[in-house]
């Protein structure tokens, strides 16, 4: 699950973590689509973990809260054009949620389940986006990533945007393999969760028989 705009940062920590991001592509000359990833801790420290230099899963809940379409800003700079808005103009509003929906059984310790997919219902709606390459009939194959779907919601703040998220879940239809969409359905069910207090131990402590 992933979530934008995160829900622990206050705006000062937002804002130093992004000037520090800046500075880092900046050092090295970078001049394309990347993502840096901190670490935070209870205290309010962050630390730098890593950059990927690519278009990241997450990348969908930026475009939803900014208005911005990060891939046609990637061909434009690689075209040699410059941006098409200033970091100025970059507004965060509301809140975005994205689910992976994954070809996998929780329950198994999350081991993949390749397959054939027999049904496939994909849902629609205001504020829904839905990225994928699944269709009726398609082999899900054992040599990559289970993500089979990125279900993405956008609402006016983070508790209606894990309701809509709800509502969403429940009008996906994948039949023929195992999936984890039930499991969504129990993380924003959570009361941590709704509450924001979440961490990498997370599932650990939350959902112990889920990764014995």
């Amino acid at each position: 699950v992933e979530e934008a705009p995160c829900f622990t940062l206050s705006d000062d920590i937002r804002t130093r973590m992004t000037n520090d991001a800046v500075k880092a592509c900046k050092a090295v000359g970078y001049d394309s689509v990347g993502t840096i990833e901190f670490l935070l801790d209870k205290h309010g420290n962050y630390y730098f973990m890593e950059m990927n230099t690519r278009i990241q899963v997450e990348h969908g809940v930026t475009e939803m809260v900014t208005g911005t379409d990060l891939i046609i800003e990637q061909i434009r700079v690689a075209m040699g054009e410059p941006l098409s808005f200033t970091q100025e103009e970059v507004t965060p509003r509301g809140h975005a949620i994205e689910c992976r929906i994954n070809a996998e059984n929780p329950s198994k310790n999350f081991m993949p389940c390749p397959g054939r997919i027999t049904n496939v219902h994909i849902p629609g709606g205001n504020g829904v986006r839905v990225d994928t390459h699944i269709y009726n009939d398609y082999k899900v194959p054992a040599n990559y990533d289970s993500m089979l779907m990125k279900l993405i919601v956008y609402d006016k703040d983070r508790e209606a945007a894990i309701s809509k998220m709800r509502s969403a879940l429940g009008e996906v239809i994948i039949e023929g393999i195992e999936t984890n969409i039930n499991f969504q359905y129990e993380i924003l069910e959570n009361d941590a969760f709704q509450q924001g207090d979440t961490d990498t131990s997370f599932i650990e402590k939350h959902f112990p028989d889920y990764v014995r």
